[in-house]
């Protein structure tokens, strides 16, 4: 095993350069700060001790970042997972006991021990059933969501905890006599100073100025007009103490249906996250170290006193878009948040939220990937039917639901195409000198017999569309009973593919005709032998070669017929003074 796949940090710390570096520490110190309020209003959620939610924060997101494989995922605690984690424990203690954070600490190890399992067996390739449309209209739901959510501390609303996105909107436009207009302006200063920064002066972390600017605001408008503008409040300035798991089996068969759904709702997101920011920086991601990287990190956080963490939305795209290059900036991250609780932890009681909720929402913003949208709804109506399903899904059901409801209508698409695969009817172009073969309906046909090529696999779901089209020729031309396959686009047959075939084989001779299978792929091939289909179909009917097939062909024709045809389909017609053309003057032609 190579050293980049037992250390994956040894594949990318080669590319850190001073430049890198100090994007990287920009972009880290960012997060860091941004993950002070955050991390106690997501503990908060979960029915965890406040400083549990800055614990999730540095562990786990070093080692998430070390052995993972994406270039700016953050991992942490988040909103969703920290509904999961209430939602599930709360029935089995009373939450912020100790007896609930020992759950909560064996449930990370536990979530962390099967997503490091996925990795190790190569279940990555899941990460293939999300589709380019689904990780689009996933992140600007999820984009319009955070910035919902902040839409209380932006105002100063008094909106309900867990109000569902349009229940936040009813809310706001009902109530805008109670805005509070110093909050507000806050927020609006926040945002507008992180507007003019990024525009104008590109290379100055502007999220760092803005919430800045904004804290100074709300200090004045608190000291010197009594504005009341809510701040996150002073937090523990404490590093994360060693912690250790029930290794009970009583308590892991428990939380064993937990786990699970923790696990697959844990590295969807991570995953989603992942090729979201993927797209936008044109990196590869690995699914396989992903995984590993996420269980490494839950495993050494429930030994950090860290509960269950998986990749933020939130900090990934604010880690993206204060413009870190690698991996570090998020190591970075966990180690400025360490020294941030040391040190200015009680600082934070200046911090507005209000200010954060400015930040937010331009890290929203910039997760509406507005021009692979419309690129999408350009291109294709069933891609941009998965994008709003998938948006839609995200705004008015949990995210986790609203990746599998747009990776479950990619693949029902997905299936729907390959279960009808293209069939051409092909015939010589009189207009060409090789009389390469055609698809133009305009040009005559044989009477006695038709020549297809099929694009597309020929397994159990395609047959069906597969049999429906050659009855549609039998019920056409009853009399036309020779058929041609060409077989060049068919790269996987199944059982019920082969069996579609023989049995076609079967009711052509029936009628007097044939089967003819041209250029069959090896591993086509090999299945149809092993099953001895071929036996049915006939070892003389399959050929390499498209002329040497017509030739044989020709000869089974019924030549009398061909006589008042005059249709001249190939050349032999135009020697149908004999009744059998020798083989030596038979030269029909035809190329794909």
């Amino acid at each position: 095993m190579s050293w980049s796949r037992l250390l994956p940090f040894t594949a990318w710390l080669p590319m850190t350069t001073r430049g890198t570096l100090s994007s990287d520490i920009s972009a880290g110190l960012t997060g860091a700060i941004v993950v002070l309020p955050q991390g106690v209003a997501f503990a908060t959620i979960a029915g965890m001790p406040p400083e549990y939610g800055l614990y999730a924060g540095m562990i786990p997101a070093i080692i998430a970042a070390l052995f993972g494989s994406s270039w700016h995922l953050v991992s942490g605690p988040t909103t969703a997972a920290s509904i999961v984690l209430f939602s599930s424990l709360s029935a089995l203690a009373e939450p912020g006991s100790a007896q609930y954070v020992h759950l909560a600490l064996t449930l990370a190890v536990m979530v962390g021990l099967l997503e490091l399992t996925m990795g190790l067996f190569r279940l990555g390739s899941l990460v293939n059933f999300i589709s380019h449309s689904v990780v689009i209209g996933f992140t600007a739901g999820a984009g319009v969501l955070i910035a919902a959510n902040q839409v209380k501390n932006f105002f100063g609303l008094n909106i309900p905890r867990g109000a569902q996105f349009h229940e936040i909107f009813t809310y706001l436009f009902g109530h805008l006599d109670a805005i509070a207009w110093p909050v507000a302006a806050v927020g609006a200063a926040t945002l507008g100073t992180g507007l003019l920064v990024r525009r104008f002066f590109p290379r100055v972390p502007y999220m760092i100025v803005a919430i800045m600017v904004g804290s100074v605001l709300a200090t004045g408008l608190n000291l010197h007009f009594g504005a009341g503008i809510a701040t996150v409040g002073a937090l523990p300035s404490t590093l994360p103490p060693l912690s250790a798991p029930s290794f009970d089996p009583q308590v892991w068969r428990s939380l064993a249906p937990t786990a699970l759904a923790v696990t697959l709702f844990a590295l969807t997101e991570a995953l989603s996250i992942s090729r979201a920011l993927a797209v936008r920086s044109g990196q590869h991601i690995n699914g396989n170290q992903e995984f590993i990287g996420q269980g490494l990190s839950n495993i050494a956080g429930s030994f950090f006193s860290g509960y269950v963490a998986t990749g933020s939305f939130n900090r990934s795209g604010i880690n993206y878009d204060a413009g870190a290059r690698t991996p570090l900036a998020a190591v970075i991250a966990g180690a400025a948040l360490m020294a941030l609780v040391l040190v200015i932890a009680p600082l934070a009681a200046y911090m507005p939220n209000a200010a954060m909720a400015g930040v937010l929402f331009l890290v929203a913003w910039g997760l509406i990937d507005r021009h692979h949208i419309a690129q999408i709804i350009r291109t294709s109506r069933t891609e941009t039917a998965v994008l709003a399903v998938t948006f839609l899904a995200t705004l008015m059901v949990e995210l986790e639901l609203a990746i599998l409801a747009g990776v479950l209508l990619s693949l029902v698409l997905y299936l729907n195409r390959t279960s009808h695969p293209g069939i051409l009817i092909r015939v010589p172009d009189p207009k060409n000198t090789g009389r390469k073969f055609t698809s133009d309906p305009a040009l005559p046909e044989c009477p006695q017999l038709r020549i297809i090529r099929i694009d597309g696999s020929l397994f159990f779901g395609a047959v069906n569309a597969l049999q429906e089209t050659l009855r549609g020729y039998e019920l056409e031309a009853p009399e036309r009973n020779h058929l041609v396959i060409v077989m060049s686009g068919v790269n996987f047959i199944d059982v019920a593919g082969a069996e579609a075939l023989a049995q076609e084989a079967r009711r052509l001779r029936a009628r007097g005709g044939s089967l003819t299978l041209i250029r069959v792929k090896e591993s086509v091939l090999e299945l149809l032998r092993r099953g001895h289909y071929m036996d049915e179909i006939g070892e003389g009917n399959l050929f390499t070669s498209k002329t040497e097939a017509l030739r044989t062909l020709y000869r089974r024709l019924d030549h009398q017929r061909c006589r008042s045809c005059g249709q001249a389909v190939f050349v032999e017609c135009a020697s149908l003074g004999r009744c059998e053309p020798e083989p030596s003057e038979s030269r029909m032609k035809g190329a794909a």
